[in-house]
């Protein structure tokens, strides 16, 4: 019996909503408070960024990390049909 888990727990699904909510976008990111775009491709495929990323974010959008961030906890998969 074969038991993987999914390790990823940190979503930045909050900072979507947020990003909208502030009334800011990818490109405003970019050009005008020029975070890199690799560091929005990272947050965008659910890669990980470092906390200096998530302070810059929040800064620049007056927010908390928990609007950037949110932790979902890992689902355990079974590859093995039941017997």
């Amino acid at each position: 019996m074969t038991t993987h888990y999914n390790i990823d727990m940190i979503s930045y699904t909050p900072f979507w909503k947020t990003l909208k909510e502030k009334g800011e976008s990818t490109y405003t990111l970019i050009n005008l408070y020029k975070l890199s775009s690799s560091k929005i491709d990272r947050m965008r495929n659910g890669k990980p960024v470092n906390t200096t990323t998530i302070d810059d974010l929040c800064k620049i959008l007056h927010c908390r990390v928990e609007d950037i961030i949110e932790y979902v906890e890992a689902e355990e998969e079974n590859n093995n049909p039941p017997a």
